[in-house]
């Protein structure tokens, strides 16, 4: 890779006494099959601030460029754990709570599976529900990378080494993934609305290999991600501010009916349709 695309776009903004920064760039063209989203982040609260996480169809890596956030057990409130330096949170089918003591500083990297199986090297399943401290995690020639991105003066200078890093794993890689790298895209192309004996047809293989394919790549059957790429879609267009009935919305996402839809919305949030729409709509002016 030689040369940007572009620079980081800087947003600031607040909320009450919290202030933040993010900065935001869109991958290198040659690494967008295995990079979504590149984000570096700076908050400052006059106290602690809890956050919901909901599930994606992402592993996301957090580099922690500051104190190290708490990250609470899947869908529980009580038990949690840090990670200095930071830590890789593979596919899972609920939400994680996350909370910081008024200070977070760090990079958000958004995965897709595939460049995620690529980069570390280990089956997803390994990941699949939890989170794991970048230490165990980073491949050996890129163990220091957490130490190496805080030591850079820009936001620009540590994507551009990410980038660098995940190119050579690209380039260095010997792990066949292409056959559910195209069942991937079909799943996002069509917004989760794919059946899955026709995609195990298309494929050429049984369904219980597509699924086995599935957890070594992804981390999850094809069943659920094509759940959780239906949820995320419905995730993006309510952040936007998007109106509509949950009816319309069901409609509108590919849902059986309403019904369908709040039982989604419910076990991937943990909490009612109504209020998991009012957090979103919270949380959308701090959206890249």
């Amino acid at each position: 890779m030689h040369g940007l695309a572009s620079s980081a776009r800087i947003t600031r903004g607040s909320s009450g006494e919290s202030r933040w920064e993010l900065a935001t760039r869109p991958p290198a063209p040659r690494l967008r099959p295995y990079i979504r989203d590149l984000i570096g982040y700076t908050e400052q609260a006059p106290g602690p601030l809890r956050r919901r996480e909901l599930p994606v169809p992402n592993v996301v890596v957090i580099i922690e460029l500051g104190p190290p956030i708490r990250v609470f057990d899947a869908g529980s409130d009580r038990r949690h754990a840090r990670y200095p330096g930071g830590f890789v949170a593979g596919l899972d089918d609920t939400f994680t709570i996350t909370e910081h003591d008024g200070f977070q500083r760090g990079i958000q990297v958004n995965l897709t599976p595939i460049g995620a199986r690529i980069f570390f090297g280990v089956p997803m399943a390994e990941l699949t529900g939890r989170a794991v401290p970048v230490r165990d995690i980073f491949p050996r020639g890129h163990a220091r990378l957490a130490e190496r991105l805080e030591e850079l003066p820009t936001w620009d200078a540590r994507f551009d080494l990410i980038e660098r890093a995940l190119g050579e794993r690209v380039d260095e890689a010997r792990i066949d993934t292409g056959v559910v790298s195209w069942a991937f895209r079909r799943i996002e192309e069509r917004g989760g609305a794919v059946d899955m004996r026709a995609l195990a047809r298309e494929l050429g293989y049984s369904q219980k290999h597509v699924i086995d394919l599935f957890r070594e790549h992804v981390g999850v059957p094809p069943k659920l991600l094509a759940r959780l790429v239906r949820f995320d879609r419905l995730v993006k267009h309510l952040k936007a501010g998007a109106t509509g009935t949950w009816a319309e919305l069901a409609q509108r996402f590919g849902y059986y009916d309403q019904a369908h839809l709040a039982r989604d919305v419910k076990q991937f949030t943990g909490t009612t349709p109504t209020r998991a729409r009012a957090e979103l709509i919270d949380l959308a002016g701090m959206s890249p």
